[in-house]
C-alpha cells in the first residue's frame, strides 16, 4: 500500500531544506538547547539528513519549549513559546505541506497569518462594510485564545482533511511539548498552541475557521484577524443580540471564553482594530469613512519617541534623528491606509518630534551662554537668542521659544529626519494619470 502523500512531502529533502532556510531567514532567539539559527545554518546538510531520518523512522520527538514573557501594550504579559531551531524547522516543513490543504477552506473574511492577506486587507474590508451602512460593531476579543485551544477539537479538524495519521501524531507531539518557564520549571501542556512556532498561526486559523463558518451561515458581515473579530450590523439592538448568541456559541460549542473587558457593541469611532479607528460621516446620504490611527496606537508612538529622545542623549543629534527616521518609516508603512483626514494629526506628531529633538540640542549646549552663541551662529537675532537662552526655564520650554524655532525650522529637518506627514503623502500620492488630469 502506498504511503499517504502528506508524509512523503513533509520528509523530502527539498521541503526540509526550504523549511530550514525560512527559519534561518526569520532569525529568532535560540530555544532551550541554546542552538542559534547561525549554528544550524552552518551544519545544514547534516541537520537536514538527521531530520529526514528521524521523521521517516517516526522517532522524532520535539524538544521542550522555552517560555518568554513579553509586555502587552495595554498592560499585562503575553506568553511566547520558543521551540528549538530544529523543532521550528520541522514545524515549518509541516506548515508548507498543510497550508495549501487548508488555505482554500478558510473564509475570505479571515485575514490573519494568510498569504496575500493582512492588516491592510482587513481594514479595507471593514471600511467597505461601514460604507454600506453597517455602522454598529460587535467587537469580539477572545480571552487567552492561544492558551485555551482544545487539542482534541483541533486534531479532529486537521484529521478531516489530512488522512496520514503520522501527521496527526506529529502535530499532537508538537502541541504537548513541555514548556520550560524562565525560572527553570518544566510544565506539562494539556491545552493551547504555543505562540512563537511557525505552525501556531495556521493551527489558530484551523480552530477559528469554525467560528467563521458559523458567522457566514448566519449571514453576518465580519472581519477577523487571528483572535480579534469585528461583526458589522445596522443597529445596537442587533449588535446586542449577535453578541449574546455568539458568546454562547464560543463558550458552549468551541470551549473558548470571550474577553468581556475588551469586547462590546460599539460605534465605529470607539473601535480600535489592528491599531486603527474609524469615523463615519454624519452628513445625510454620505458614505464617507475616515480611517485614523487609534488612540492607543498614537499613545504607543509618543511613548516610543520619548524613549528614543531621552533628556540625557549623549551621542550626536544626527544618530538620534536617524533612529527616529527608521522607526517612523516602519510605523507609517503600517498606517499608510489612514485617510487624508488623519494627515493633520500626523503633522501634529511631526511637530512634537521636532520639538523633542530641539530640546536635546538645548541640553547638549549645557550652559546658557553656549546656547546663546550657538543661536547667534545659526543666524538668530541677538534679542531672540537671548530670549531663548536666558529665559530661566528648562530645556523643554526653550525648545519651543522663537529663537530655537528660527534656528531649527521644519525646513531644517527636511532631508535629515523623516516626517510622518510627508511619508504619508509619498505613499498615497495620486497615480500619474490622475496627476496629469489635475493639470487641465
Amino acid at each position: 500500500m502506498a504511503e499517504p502523500w502528506e508524509s512523503c512531502l513533509v520528509c523530502t529533502n527539498a521541503n526540509l531544506a526550504r523549511a530550514l532556510l525560512n527559519v534561518v531567514r526569520n532569525k529568532g532567539a535560540p530555544g532551550v538547547d541554546g542552538q542559534t539559527v547561525e549554528a544550524a545554518e552552518a551544519i545544514a546538510p547534516s541537520l537536514i539528513a538527521r531530520m529526514r531520518r528521524d521523521l521517516l523512522s517516526e522517532c522524532y520527538r520535539p524538544g521542550d519549549v522555552r517560555r518568554v514573557w513579553l509586555p502587552k501594550p495595554g498592560g499585562g504579559q503575553r506568553g511566547l513559546g520558543i521551540p528549538n531551531v530544529v523543532d521550528r524547522a520541522v514545524q515549518q516543513a509541516v506548515l508548507q505541506v498543510l497550508e495549501p490543504i487548508f488555505e482554500p477552506s478558510f473564509h475570505p473574511s479571515s485575514h490573519g497569518f494568510r498569504p496575500k492577506r493582512g492588516a491592510h486587507t482587513a481594514i479595507a474590508e471593514a471600511k467597505g462594510y461601514l460604507k454600506e451602512g453597517y455602522q454598529t460593531v460587535v467587537d469580539l476579543d477572545l480571552a487567552k485564545f492561544f492558551d485555551r485551544v482544545h487539542h482534541q477539537r483541533l486534531l479532529a479538524r486537521i484529521a478531516d482533511r489530512v488522512k496520514d495519521q503520522r501527521i496527526i501524531t506529529l502535530v499532537r507531539r508538537m502541541l504537548t511539548a513541555a514548556v520550560v518557564m524562565p525560572d527553570g520549571t518544566r510544565t506539562a501542556v494539556q491545552e493551547g498552541t504555543p505562540q512563537g512556532g511557525p505552525l501556531s498561526p495556521l493551527l489558530s486559523n484551523v480552530v477559528l475557521n469554525e467560528l467563521d463558518g458559523e458567522l457566514a451561515r448566519r449571514g453576518l458581515r465580519f472581519v477577523r484577524y487571528a483572535d480579534d473579530c469585528n461583526i458589522f450590523v445596522r443597529s445596537e439592538r442587533a449588535g446586542l443580540r449577535v453578541m449574546d448568541s455568539i458568546r454562547g456559541f464560543l463558550e458552549k460549542r468551541m470551549r473558548l471564553q470571550v474577553n468581556e473587558e475588551k469586547s462590546g457593541v460599539r460605534k465605529p469611532s470607539e473601535v480600535q482594530f489592528l491599531g486603527f479607528s474609524f469615523r463615519c460621516s454624519r452628513e445625510v446620504g454620505s458614505d464617507d469613512v475616515a480611517v485614523f490611527p487609534s488612540r492607543k496606537a498614537e499613545q504607543r508612538l509618543r511613548a516610543t519617541i520619548r524613549e528614543m529622545t531621552p533628556p540625557n542623549w549623549g551621542r550626536s543629534i544626527n544618530s538620534c534623528m536617524e533612529g527616529i527616521s527608521q522607526y517612523l518609516t516602519g510605523w507609517i508603512s503600517h498606517f499608510r491606509l489612514c485617510t487624508p483626514e488623519a494627515a493633520n494629526g500626523l503633522g501634529v506628531i511631526d511637530a512634537h518630534v521636532r520639538r523633542r529633538v530641539r530640546a536635546i540640542i538645548v541640553r547638549q549646549k549645557k550652559r546658557q551662554r553656549f546656547l546663546f552663541r550657538h543661536l547667534i551662529g545659526k543666524g538668530v537675532s541677538p534679542k531672540a537668542a537671548a530670549g531663548c537662552a536666558y529665559c530661566g526655564k528648562g530645556a523643554w520650554v526653550k525648545s519651543n521659544r522663537p529663537g530655537m524655532a528660527r534656528a531649527y525650522p521644519p525646513s531644517w529637518f527636511t532631508g535629515r529626519m523623516a516626517s510622518l506627514k510627508a511619508l504619508w503623502h509619498g505613499l498615497n500620492s495620486p497615480p500619474a494619470s490622475a496627476q496629469l488630469s489635475l493639470a487641465f
